[in-house]
Order: C-alpha cells, then structure tokens, then sequence
C-alpha cells in the first residue's frame, strides 16, 4: 500500500461526533491541497461597511437598505497597496431561519465580493456583524443556543474551506452575556468548522466589544484575559480579533481622539498577554477623526504594531464603503481625493516580504 493510500484508508468516510475532531483535521492536514490550506499574510487592510446596516430591517432591500462592496471601492483598496479586506454582513439575512439553510441569494452577494475581492489579491475576513445576537435575541439564551452560531459557521466553512484567502471572522464585538457563554459558543463554532474539513484561520473576538483596552478588566465578569485562553482549535490556526477606537469612551462615536498617545495605552497591555500567551492578535477595528492629534494617535498606534509584529499579524482600519461623506472616521475617498487618515495607513503598509506566513504559532 502506497504513503498517500495508507492516509486515505486512515481517514473516516463518514460524519464523526466533535469528540472525534484530532483525527478529523490530522486527516485533512494530510490531503488537503496546499492551495486551500489557509496561509494568512501580514494583513494591513480597511472594512468595507454597509451590508451589515439596517440590522433590524431583515431581510431589507439589497442596494437600498444596505450594501455589499462596490467594486470600484475594492479596485481602490487594492491600487493603493492594501492587502485585505474586513467584510461585514448580518447572520439574519445570511440565515433566515436558525439551523436552516443560507440564503441562496445573500451567499451569491456576498460570494461575489469574495470572488472579485480575492482575484484582485485581497484577503477577505468575513465578519458576521451582530454583537452576539440573532433577530435581537443574545447567543446562549432559550432563543439562540450556542449550538446555532456553530451550525451558520458549518455552512458557511463548507462554502469557503477552498479559498486559503478567506478568513473566518466569529462574531463582531459579543456584548451582553457571560464572558464563558462566548468561549464555549467559540469553541463550538472552531469545532463546526475544523469539522467541515476547513482550516482557514479563525478570527477570535473576546467579550465585552472584545476592546483591547478592557482585555483584563473584569466590568463585564471573567475577563478576556482569563477566560480567553480557553480558547480550542484543533487546527491551531486562530488569532484573537480586537477593536480599539481612539476617543474619549473608547465606542468611535466622537470625533476628537484622548492624546496622541492613547493608541499605544490601550494596545500595550494586550500585546504583554499576547506574548505571554505565545499567540497572535489582529486589530479589527479602530478609527479616529482626522484632526491633528487623532492622527498622531493613529500613527503612533501602527508604528506600536509594525514593532510588535512577532504578535500582531495586522489591521483593519473602520471604515471604507458606503457611507455619507461626513461620516468622521471614513476613509471612503470623495470626489476622487483622499481622506486624511488613509495617508497615515499607507505608511504602515505589511511588508510584502510577510505574505507567507501562517497566522497560526
């Protein structure tokens, strides 16, 4: 019996319980082609918002209510030397009903980003944009069992676990239930996935907004810090997604930022716990206004991450996209000029050199 017949007689022909998953992802570590295994870059990249608006007008209008990226805006993010793309969309248009099947027409939306975004070059993290709730129903609860986020990321693994250029985003900011409700929903959506055969990397947020400022606060009950490093992925391809906005209360609502300095305050600590953990972070979200001190604070803040890059595998500023120009943290151009905050981005651009390395440690 040859090498590669004695690997395929050792993997299950049939479907295995979670219990099961070492053998599962050993199985298709061996067969899987080099090509959809997931070898995330250094990532320097923007949100494109605007599928996800309209979060309680579900389904809603495509193209009214809310908006898919538009190519011209991807063709933009690629001329300038981005090198990926943070995605949002909402669970509720994408699953109509819980454990029920994805919409045929959402996925074909939201596929055709990921098709012309990955052609022009761009990861794609796909980012399920719904704080921890289903039709404003919080994840752990009666009406939305942890088990319900694992079966969307199934579906959505066995759709996407060929493409090596997409990641999978859990869960935008989880907010309002215990902190261990979050990681076990985590585990079991890592679980889910491993167990459709994908080993994209898996982007993981803490609890609370996953703020990196309040990473060891305990204001929202276990915090991150602690309860985080539970975190299961037999694959061990999966980093720590965190936000962090640079005004006074932290949300991005305001635009004058704290100081110059509240950008390298608030990552620092994090960045000891990512260290000490031996495991890697990618900041998101962040954005500022475009005053003088908010960009000082913005730049000081990626000069922080270019130094630490043995721990920080990249970022993705809020927000290109679809909204109005006075939107104060858009870097969406108007009239074909630049934002001011998309110059201080371009002078942190990932080396090219990083672009293949894996984001798992």
């Amino acid at each position: 019996m040859s090498a590669r017949a004695r690997r395929i007689s050792f993997c299950p022909k049939k479907p295995q319980p979670l219990s099961s998953l070492t053998l599962l992802v050993a199985c298709a570590l061996s067969l899987a082609p080099v090509a959809a295994r997931s070898q995330s870059p250094q990532l320097s990249g923007v949100n494109i918002a605007g599928a996800e608006f309209n979060g309680r007008k579900v389904p809603g209008i495509p193209g009214t209510d809310y908006f898919y990226p538009a190519r011209a805006t991807i063709d933009y993010v690629a001329a300038k030397g981005l090198n990926s793309i943070r995605l949002p969309f909402l669970w509720e248009r994408m699953q109509p009903q819980l454990n029920g099947p994805l919409d045929t027409a959402e996925l074909q939306r939201l596929s055709s980003v990921v098709q012309y975004a990955t052609g022009k070059g761009l990861y794609v993290v796909l980012d399920v944009h719904n704080y921890g709730y289903y039709r404003q129903q919080v994840l752990g609860g009666a009406a939305v069992p942890v088990t319900a986020l694992a079966d969307l990321w199934q579906r959505l693994a066995e759709t996407y676990k060929g493409n090596a250029k997409v990641g999978f985003g859990l869960m935008n900011e989880p907010k309002g239930l215990p902190t261990e409700t979050w990681l076990d929903a985590a585990n079991k959506a890592i679980a889910a996935i491993r167990q459709a055969g994908a080993l994209n990397t898996i982007f993981v947020p803490g609890n609370a907004w996953t703020g990196a400022h309040s990473w060891a606060s305990t204001s929202y009950g276990t915090s991150n810090a602690k309860a985080m490093t539970g975190v299961v992925d037999p694959a061990n391809n999966f980093v720590y997604e965190l936000h962090q906005y640079l005004d006074s209360n932290y949300s991005g609502t305001h635009p004058e930022c704290r100081n110059e300095s509240i950008g390298v305050t608030t990552l620092t600590g994090v960045t000891n716990w990512l260290r000490q953990n031996n495991k890697k972070g990618y900041l998101g979200e962040f954005g500022a206004g475009s005053d003088p001190t908010c960009l000082a604070a913005l730049d000081a803040m990626l000069k922080f991450m270019d130094d630490n890059r043995d721990v920080w595998m990249g970022w993705s500023y809020w927000a290109a996209g679809a909204w109005p120009p006075s939107y104060f943290t858009s870097v969406q151009p108007v009239n074909g000029q630049d934002r001011p905050q998309m110059a201080v981005l371009l002078r942190h651009l990932a080396p090219a050199a990083a672009s293949t390395g894996s984001a798992a440690r």
